[in-house]
């Protein structure tokens, strides 16, 4: 959530500000349309939230959007933009950006396909200039892994691990690739450890949260990416390449995550990973930039 806040609000502000609310009992436990005193709401670790009040108001997540009307409550000139559905009425906000699979409707709703992200062709260009001296002794395809964890929507235990390895031994056998994996803080060092273990006699790089992140460096020195089904935003990220995508699909899933997957490959951006390399072209989804621009047109401020 914290990544597509950011990424808009730079888009659209050379300096946002930042701020962070942790609520507490009994408020977090409540929806965000019964809070009483949202302001109360910001329990230990939460930022202070008082005027001076900003023109815009960027907030994601269900707790973030009773604050943001609070705000909103307290100054009506502040220009509200919520990301994700709010699950209040959308036209409690200036503006909601949500992904279609959120099923949010009204004139006011910017609707995507994926998540927000910061990627660019530039960061990704230059971030591969950083790391490719570090993968330079992998072999060409070079297959960018991105690794992600169990929520309660998906397992992702030894079995799914064994699998996944069994894919990629088949794509190297077969392809002679190179493999630049990285895991994500949810993935867990049970599985990480799986992972080095299973895939320690093939040619490739394991990122296992040592040291500098090389996320982006891999995402740019990719010829194909790799992503387990697990996170909306690595997807989206991933498809910002333009580079094929092969997703792993792992047991459970929500409906908002399956209706995620189905439309992503029906706009040609992913397709199943089964160990096999396809090749195919996309544009790449980056859609901060058309979102800050539709925002601009819409907020007064903006177009003075």
């Amino acid at each position: 959530m914290e990544i597509q806040c950011r990424a808009l609000a730079e888009a659209l502000c050379e300096q946002p500000v930042r701020k962070t609310v942790v609520p507490h009992p009994p408020w977090k436990l409540l929806p965000a349309w019964s809070w009483w005193s949202p302001f109360a709401a910001a329990g230990p670790g939460s930022d202070p939230l008082a005027p001076p009040w900003p023109d815009i108001l960027i907030s994601c997540g269900r707790y973030a959007a009773g604050v943001a009307l609070a705000v909103k409550r307290a100054e009506p000139r502040v220009f509200t933009v919520h990301i994700q559905n709010p699950l209040l009425p959308v036209a409690l906000f200036d503006v909601v950006v949500a992904p279609r699979h959120d099923r949010c409707k009204g004139g006011n709703v910017i609707t995507t396909l994926g998540s927000l992200h910061g990627i660019t062709p530039a960061l990704l260009a230059g971030e591969a200039r950083r790391f490719a001296p570090a993968l330079a002794h992998l072999p060409r395809p070079l297959v960018t892994v991105l690794i992600g964890g169990r929520n309660r929507h998906y397992a992702f235990g030894g079995r799914e691990v064994e699998f996944l390895a069994r894919q990629l031994k088949s794509a190297v056998e077969k392809h002679g690739c190179g493999i630049a994996l990285t895991i994500s803080r949810r993935t867990g060092g049970a599985v990480t450890e799986d992972l080095k273990r299973r895939l320690s006699d093939l040619r490739c790089v394991i990122w296992d949260g040592q040291g500098e992140n090389p996320y982006l460096g891999f995402l740019g020195l990719a010829d194909h990416v790799v992503v387990t089904c697990v996170s909306v935003n690595m997807t989206t990220e991933a498809c910002a390449t333009g580079r094929p995508v092969h997703v792993v699909h792992l047991p459970g899933g929500s409906r908002r995550s399956l209706e995620f997957h189905r439309a992503m490959e029906a706009a040609g951006m992913t397709r199943r990973f089964t160990g096999e390399l396809e090749q195919w072209s996309y544009e790449p989804l980056l859609e901060t930039p058309r979102v800050a621009a539709e925002i601009r047109r819409r907020m007064p401020i903006m177009r003075r």
